[in-house]
């Protein structure tokens, strides 16, 4: 079993480098993890929604994409942690925090990340075949959210502040964010001379600075220039808001 489930995970990390596709059969519910301090454990759902069953192995690492779980050093425990998940049917992960909570910033949220790993069963037919089979492995974030943070996580992008300045390769945007939450930008839209521009995305971390590029554009943006952008919030979905660059 360990032999089998330490080769999927080196296929697995294959995957994840992008040196092949393979379509997870196992369904995480949800995009992210909010871990509430206050409560010291939180559950995720998995749904199998492949006509076989499947070996899942789950883990929580620090955000190196080569960790392993018996490499990750994440203050968490995750029950169960390996388990065959037969098809069409669910299955909860019981994740718990085993560290010590002064060792985390009490101010601030930390990122951690959630991965589950699936390794499908081998074919019945595969006797005498050459076969080609991929274990899928995903990742998603979780944040560690003590408790009493200040101001309201679903409203937190609305506090961020635009600068914009030049860089080596032309003009970035800059997003300040002066809350204690994760923010994680995915769609960026403004115009320049009346012109649609490209804008990279990014996550910003807690008090904290992200440059993001922007295509096609040379010179920094000016003061006033609109900015609409959107936030993926705690349940997944996506939210729209509105800024403003202003001054440096």
């Amino acid at each position: 079993m360990k032999s089998l489930v330490h080769a999927a995970r080196i296929l697995a990390l294959v995957l994840c480098l992008g040196a092949g596709t393979a379509r997870a059969s196992v369904i995480i519910g949800g995009t992210r993890v909010v871990f509430p301090a206050s409560q010291g454990q939180t559950t995720v759902r998995l749904s199998n929604k492949g006509d076989q069953p499947a070996l899942v192995e789950a883990w929580i690492d620090t955000g190196n994409i080569h960790s392993t779980p018996d490499s990750s050093k994440a203050p968490f425990l995750i029950t169960p942690p390996l388990f065959r998940m037969e098809a069409d049917k669910d299955q909860s992960l019981r994740i718990l925090f085993t560290g010590n909570p002064k060792s985390l910033p009490a101010d601030r949220e930390s990122l951690f990340w959630l991965n589950v790993l699936e390794i499908p069963p081998k074919p019945k037919d595969a006797a005498g075949k050459n076969l080609l089979q991929f274990a899928v492995r995903s990742r998603l974030k979780l944040f560690y959210r003590p408790a009493k943070l200040a101001g309201n996580p679903l409203k937190a992008p609305d506090a961020l502040t635009w600068t914009s300045s030049r860089g080596s390769h032309g003009a970035v945007l800059v997003v300040h964010n002066p809350t204690p939450y994760y923010i994680t930008i995915t769609r960026l839209s403004l115009k320049v001379d009346g012109k649609p521009v490209k804008a990279a995305s990014g996550m910003v971390a807690p008090f904290g600075v992200q440059p993001l590029a922007l295509s096609g554009v040379k010179h920094a943006l000016p003061a006033g220039t609109s900015i609409a952008f959107t936030t993926i919030n705690d349940y997944g979905a996506g939210d729209v808001h509105k800024g403003t660059v202003v001054a440096q």
